[in-house]
């Protein structure tokens, strides 16, 4: 995920990339049969982008339209899977049988939704959506049988994440007020929103809710006070008492995330690194407050679980270098199995049918963009209820990733995937390094949508390094990048470079760095300290100055930054800071710099971009601007997206190929 925060934040941007493909339901890139190129529309500032021949459009589209629409859960009565997409509108699609085709369900009319939150009993659901990418989300209660919304928060505070309690008639959910610091905890009556009130304060962090106790008196919530930190806690909603479940020996470091109460509600599942250095999943008893660790044994983060709702199984996803596996756990005996018979790939959203023996979940692949599976307890059986549309594109064809390892400046050995082009191109192949964002994130090996067009049909091999900081290896792999160890992050992409050299096959001479969000800060990095050894650098919303996109941050996220990048307001740090800044070493980037950014992105300001534009021009060298004033931190509208990959293809066709 490119998401520049933590991990409970990241947009699940499969949704939107899957969705935005099925052209009845968006806004399509019109292009006049009279006209031989492509003019952005009027929301887009173009400077330096060479006219886009219309031609372009027709060489990439069949890249461009495939999609997968991922699982939103199962009927409450029948044997029956619900598939959402989220697009120009938000839609709930049902398939009756495995493999049958979807039916047309419900339809919500409304643009800029984020996701879909069913009740229990599945006559209401919530959506959050904002307005142009500013991520200032509305909660909205819609009605699944008269089909109509209504909003139910105040129209000014920033209000996402909600979790339904059993009975259906209250919600938990995280708020922050316009310009405040922090995300506090809320309670409401979504029919009644007067009855809106604060649960928990926030004093700079991020609290979100996960769980209410089986008897809804009691939720469970997690403080993030880092990407990588946070504390486990239990409310009762009715008294405010509240109840830290972080053991007082803690050193501060452990990360506590996606608790869920047992279904007696005398303990709490919980993903923690307590005592690790991998996230396992545990039990903790909430009378003796011990943790009952379930799978000490596996040297792999624990991504997600689910427990049935008959409380007897827990099923969970590990990450095992970047691959998933599925796994059983008796909750009463303990025993544990792996789920076999899966195709290789990525695993998540877990949901259980009431039944508690149907299990079904999204699954993608560098060939499938998003097909959902179930799998029963009881049979074994595994069934395909919904597969991809690839517009017509041979997806079989497509290279596999190749795990790669090469060794950085102190010594670590650092990873990623490499997609080499078909044997049909010849000779030494250019490179394109794709660095993640997060930081905290790491590239994982799903369906690749436009990155096939620049492997399949430009013969450029692309590289997804997961750089020490990257989740999935270890909290102690994952902090080695923290403060003013920044800059042996750019250390390992410069022996990354080192490594392309002894590749046979790989060009050296023409490598081209690409990063998005946090990426695109360490691509501009890779400019100021190897400009000489690349061909290009596209920074795609990545911040110029660490320091001045901390102070200018939305505060809602401010002090979460503050432990991963270090400090601003401390004099030291922030001298290494603006030491370190691109944008205050802008005359050692002599290479072509193509930057793309979205106005509205309260993540990342348009400062950020406006900013190292201005800077690089000076160089005399090729910059490239686009600027969308209808986008915030990913760009969502189908004919903005289009405008900028068109922009991406010319870009590399005219620094790295010739």
């Amino acid at each position: 995920m490119k998401e520049f925060v933590y991990p409970i934040l990241r947009v699940t941007l499969f949704i939107l990339i899957a969705t935005l493909a099925l052209s009845p339901l968006m806004q399509c890139q019109f292009v006049s049969a009279q006209s031989d190129v492509i003019t952005p529309n009027g929301n887009l500032e173009v400077q330096g982008i060479p006219k886009v021949p219309a031609s372009l459009a027709l060489k990439v589209k069949r890249y461009t339209s495939a999609y997968g629409l991922p699982l939103a859960g199962w009927d409450p009565v029948k044997r029956e899977v619900w598939l959402k997409g989220i697009s120009s509108v938000a839609w709930v699609s049902r398939v009756e049988a495995p493999s049958s085709s979807p039916k047309a369900g419900m339809y919500i009319k409304a643009s800029g939704v984020y996701d879909l939150y069913f009740q229990p009993q599945m006559k209401y659901l919530v959506y959050n959506r904002d307005e142009g990418g500013n991520e200032a989300f509305q909660m909205y209660l819609y009605d699944m049988e008269k089909r109509s919304s209504t909003l139910f928060t105040d129209g000014k505070s920033r209000s996402t994440e909600p979790v339904w309690s059993h009975s259906g008639e209250r919600i938990v959910f995280s708020s922050s007020p316009p310009g405040g610091n922090g995300v506090s905890l809320h309670i409401v009556n979504p029919h009644d929103p007067k009855s809106n009130r604060l649960l928990v304060q926030s004093t700079g962090n991020y609290l979100k809710a996960y769980d209410w106790a089986p008897n809804d008196d009691q939720v469970v919530y997690c403080e993030f006070i880092s990407n990588t930190v946070s504390r486990l806690w239990v409310i009762d909603v009715k008294t405010g008492e509240n109840q830290s479940l972080s053991p007082e020996g803690d050193k501060g470091g452990e990360y506590y995330d996606n608790p869920q109460f047992s279904q007696s509600g005398k303990g709490v599942y919980v993903v923690t690194d307590k005592d690790s250095d991998f996230r396992r999943l545990a039990y903790l008893d909430l009378a003796t407050k011990r943790f009952r660790f379930l799978t000490a044994d596996i040297n792999w983060d624990v991504d997600e679980f689910q427990l049935a709702p008959d409380g007897k199984t827990l099923a969970f996803v590990t990450n095992e270098d970047g691959i998933s596996r599925l796994y059983l756990i008796d909750a009463e005996s303990g025993r544990r199995k792996q789920v076999e018979s899966l195709p290789t790939g990525i695993i998540s959203g877990l949901k259980w049918h009431n039944n508690s023996a149907d299990l079904a979940f999204n699954y993608k692949s560098p060939r499938t963009p998003n097909d959902v599976y179930s799998h029963n307890v009881n049979t074994g059986k595994i069934e395909r209820w919904a597969k991809s549309m690839t517009g017509g594109v041979e997806t079989e064809k497509f290279p596999m990733p190749e795990l790669v390892k090469w060794k950085s400046f102190d010594g670590s050995m650092i990873s990623g995937f490499l997609y080499r082009p078909p044997s049909t191109f010849t000779g030494k192949r250019p490179v394109i390094v794709d660095i993640h964002g997060g930081p905290v994130d790491q590239y994982r090996p799903g369906y690749g949508y436009d990155s096939n067009f620049f492997i399949s049909e430009l013969g450029i091999a692309r590289i997804y390094p997961n750089m020490r900081g990257s989740s999935g290896y270890g909290k102690t792999f994952l902090n080695l990048d923290d403060g003013m160890k920044r800059k042996d992050v750019v250390k390992d992409l410069g022996t990354l470079l080192d490594w392309i050299n002894t590749q046979p096959d790989l060009d050296a001479e023409r490598v081209l760095v690409y990063g998005e969000s946090y990426g695109g800060y360490l691509a501009l990095s890779v400019g100021v300290n190897y400009s000489d050894r690349i061909r290009g650098i596209i920074s795609d919303s990545g911040p110029s100055n660490l320091a001045t996109f901390i102070e200018r941050t939305e505060g809602w996220r401010r002090d979460v930054q503050r432990p991963e990048f270090g400090d601003e307001r401390d004099p030291k740090i922030r001298a290494f800071m603006e030491q370190t800044a691109p944008l205050n070493n802008a005359q050692k980037i002599r290479k072509p710099l193509l930057i793309i950014q979205g106005k509205n992105d309260p993540r990342i300001p348009v400062s950020e971009a406006e900013a190292i534009y201005q800077a690089v021009k000076k160089n005399g060298i090729p910059v490239w601007y686009l600027l969308a004033k209808d986008e915030g931190h990913t760009f969502v509208k189908q004919s903005n997206r289009d405008f900028r990959l068109y922009s991406i293809i010319l870009f590399v066709q005219e620094h790295l190929l010739r």
